[in-house]
């Protein structure tokens, strides 16, 4: 590990999978489901035709992307409960702050990823006879994915910060300790 710096695999695998996330979240912006609205001569009856579902596919591989990312340093890092403890002070402050500001981050850049393709799939069929003009065929608004992204890059931010302070503040605690147990004091009389 070094002196708390971590592990530049962890840190480049976290950048990497986020970054993956962010061009899928771009991507699915670029390709939303856009609705034409045609009328069935037959019944009267007005339906949606769609173009391509594949921003769905998009915003399901960056939320998994970027799930994935967070569960590596999540892993690695033992959610900060379940590993050891980390040394009072500055490090362990500023990686509290960056761990609860991470998870925030992250659970927008995921929700904004899923429910923007969950409604970029959801395609409508017949709607009936049209009595009104403003008749409009379901669709995901600009900017959903756009969202997603920005969070993305955000939560990629915060989880390298989060990861570095940790590793300092692991790294400080190990040194603590072994100052602490090879103190030689005597503690016999003399005879």
């Amino acid at each position: 590990m070094g002196e708390g710096k971590g592990s530049t695999l962890v840190h480049l695998l976290v950048v990497v999978l986020s970054l993956v996330a962010f061009g899928f979240a771009i991507a699915a912006e670029r390709q939303r489901s856009v609705g034409e609205i045609r009328t069935d001569i037959q019944t009267n009856q007005t339906y949606c035709v769609y173009n391509s579902d594949v921003a769905t596919g998009y915003g399901v591989g960056g939320f998994l992307f970027l799930l994935s990312g967070e569960s590596l340093l999540m892993g690695v890092t033992k959610c900060m409960c379940f590993g050891r403890p980390l040394a009072p002070g500055g490090n362990r402050a500023w990686s509290i702050i960056y761990f609860v500001s991470s998870w925030a981050t992250f659970l927008v850049a995921e929700a904004c990823l899923i429910a923007g393709a969950t409604k970029n799939a959801y395609h409508t069929k017949y709607r009936g006879m049209i009595y009104a003009q403003n008749f409009s065929c379901e669709a995901l608004r600009k900017g959903v994915f756009v969202s997603g992204a920005v969070f993305v890059v955000a939560t990629m931010i915060l989880n390298v910060y989060y990861y570095m302070y940790f590793t300092k503040a692991t790294a400080a605690q190990a040194t603590h300790k072994a100052n602490r147990s090879s103190s030689t004091v005597g503690m016999t009389g003399y005879a």
